[in-house]
């Protein structure tokens, strides 16, 4: 069975309704993004952060998968399929996505200060006072700006061996999520749906098809043009 790697960044989630950094020139609900998505951020007013991530999460319970969403997962009838997300959304699996690596972590998980591996899932307000099993104050499982991005390297293994790769969402611009397209190995065909085309400057040496449209119309797209290839 052909394998196809879906690289999703902020674009496919925006068309269901979840605002971005970018859409207010880098702030998140008037909070600049370094003070609520670093660890500098953290240590200066963690009440802050909690609170931001709270927010988040009421956001995320008002929102639905939209078609890009549902017609990524229905691409698992016919191939094997393995997002590789940069989202911290619950969409893919609430679509019915089986295979997702979360780069940047989830917003409905939550882990102990003290031992990263300590993570337990909540829908709830996180609040300071909060704590883990340990006995340490609970954050958010969150990848955040300067910190390690632990699930990399599951996401290289799985983009070696890809036959398509997706990309939707993304301008693949910062890494090391940037970094997985070097992977790619020979004959992969690559798709890349940016109504912006500001992917255009990212250079591979595999067979590259621009599609300049929205994330819900350029995936019904781009599946068709891989199918048309089986």
């Amino acid at each position: 069975m052909k394998k196809v790697v879906v690289l999703t960044g902020a674009g496919i989630s925006a068309e269901s309704g979840i605002k971005t950094f970018r859409d207010a020139g880098g702030l998140w609900e008037g909070h600049d993004v370094m003070e609520v998505a670093s660890p500098e951020g953290w240590r200066k007013n963690p009440h802050l952060v909690l609170d931001f991530y709270n927010q988040r999460r009421k956001q995320l319970k008002e929102v639905l998968p939209n078609k890009a969403h549902l017609d990524i997962q229905k691409l698992e009838e016919d191939l094997e399929v393995i997002i590789i997300t940069q989202n911290v959304d619950d969409l893919h699996e609430r679509a019915g996505s089986k295979n997702i690596i979360h780069l940047h972590g989830e917003l409905l998980k939550v882990r102990s200060i003290k031992n990263s591996t300590l993570i337990s899932v909540t829908t709830e307000d996180i609040f300071w006072g909060d704590t883990a099993s340990d006995g340490a104050q609970l954050r958010p499982h969150i990848v955040w700006f300067g910190e390690e991005v632990p699930m990399i390297e599951k996401a290289i293994e799985n983009i070696i061996d890809a036959d398509f790769v997706l990309i939707i969402g993304t301008s693949m611009q910062v890494y090391p999520a940037a970094g997985l397209i070097h992977y790619l190995k020979n004959g992969c065909i690559v798709y890349a749906i940016d109504p912006n085309l500001e992917i255009h400057q990212i250079n591979v040496k595999n067979e590259f098809h621009l599609i300049k449209d929205t994330a819900v119309n350029g995936v019904a797209k781009a599946i068709r043009m891989i199918k048309s290839t089986l």
